[in-house]
């Protein structure tokens, strides 16, 4: 009996032990299971937060933080004028390749060229000698295809306003016209692509050049067509008028910058009164030709500028002539002035009679170009 006792107490026991046992197994597989758990939800929690505190921190900081209108409309897109990368700025839902949207740009303004800067006496002689006026130019439409790289230095010692202000219109006008002329000549090879069933090699290679050109990676049609349209020649002189007071400004002399377009690199012309190593600076071109196409692509692919393409493409729709003061009414974002500037443009178009040169011609300087006259 004893050892049966015994033995019942022995194998009660090891009864319990196996029961302690298996609860201590239990008890470390559920703390293992919860300390896993814990480790795999932080994990979770450290990799979310990192991913959305940059978000939140710039959305506090430019909504939240910040009491001052921001305006980087003239933020060109990049820029590696002068060797030096810009900030580039269009439609925020698009991505791109900023040596494909500026490619034209950058090469043109690249372009080396041995001409003199003219004084303002031999520019009004070399008109003079051409027969190309104003005067004229109101009446015939046609202007000749005089093409200068820079402003000259004494224009903004003319005293007689109508004098400088005819010079200047003068020298910009071919410019402007040039540049129009060359998004005629695209537009026109892009509907004839539109109305084909099929495209060939060529075609859709140019096809692909023109959607980086203007930032259309989603190869959308009707959102190129939109984009790839000329500026009102008014509504440009205007803005080139009132961005370099009629080309007396230091950054239109000493830069080529016709509208005042900006740049945060170490590259261009610091505003005299501006602090040192903040700020902006007006962005340098070297030659002339290359301001008013970076111009008219900021335009055509910044999205401060949205409305004003919206407005344009309506007129097109409408069957209607591009009016330089309808649409002048989606340019308050390009100076912080807002409808003040608006209102200034439109001042300098009508005091001026700028729409004169809405449909002027470009005298061809090639066969290919005599179609647009």
């Amino acid at each position: 009996m004893l050892k049966q006792f015994k033995f019942k107490k022995l194998k009660f026991l090891n009864v319990n032990r196996k029961k302690k046992t298996t609860e201590v197994v239990n008890l470390f597989g559920e703390r293992v299971a919860k300390s896993i758990g814990r480790t795999i939800i932080a994990g979770f929690g450290v990799i979310g937060f990192f991913y959305i505190a940059p978000v939140f921190i710039n959305f506090a900081n430019q909504e939240i933080f910040s009491s001052e209108f921001q305006n980087d409309s003239r933020k060109i897109m990049v820029y590696k004028l002068n060797g030096k990368e810009e900030e580039i700025s269009v439609d925020v839902s698009e991505t791109f390749d900023e040596k494909d949207l500026l490619s034209d740009i950058l090469t043109l303004n690249d372009l080396e060229t041995e001409s003199v800067r003219l004084s303002a006496s031999t520019i009004s002689q070399l008109f003079k000698d051409t027969n190309y006026n104003l005067d004229d130019v109101r009446v015939n439409k046609l202007v000749r295809p005089v093409a200068l790289t820079w402003l000259p230095n004494e224009i903004k010692r003319i005293e007689n306003t109508k004098k400088r202000k005819n010079l200047f219109i003068q020298i910009v006008l071919p410019l402007i016209l040039e540049e129009n002329n060359n998004i005629k000549l695209d537009r026109l090879k892009l509907f004839t692509i539109i109305n084909k069933n099929n495209n060939t090699k060529l075609e859709k290679k140019w096809l692909n050049q023109k959607y980086k050109q203007y930032g259309v990676p989603s190869k959308d049609l009707s959102t190129l067509k939109i984009r790839m349209d000329e500026i009102p020649t008014s509504l440009a002189i205007a803005q080139a008028a009132k961005e370099t007071g009629w080309g007396t400004s230091r950054f239109a002399l000493e830069g080529n910058a016709l509208f005042g377009q900006w740049t945060w690199s170490g590259e261009g012309l610091k505003p005299k009164d501006a602090e040192k190593n903040q700020g902006h600076k007006v962005m340098k071109f070297n030659v002339l030709q290359a301001s008013v196409r970076a111009y008219q692509r900021n335009l055509n692919t910044h999205k401060s500028y949205k409305e004003f393409r919206k407005a344009r493409a309506k007129l097109r729709d409408e069957g209607l002539e591009l009016d330089s003061i309808i649409l002048s009414e989606h340019l308050d974002k390009y100076a912080e002035t807002g409808k003040k500037y608006v209102d200034t443009i439109q001042k300098i178009i009508d005091q001026n009679d700028l729409k004169d040169f809405d449909d002027a011609k470009l005298l061809p300087s090639s066969k290919k170009l005599e179609s647009l006259i």
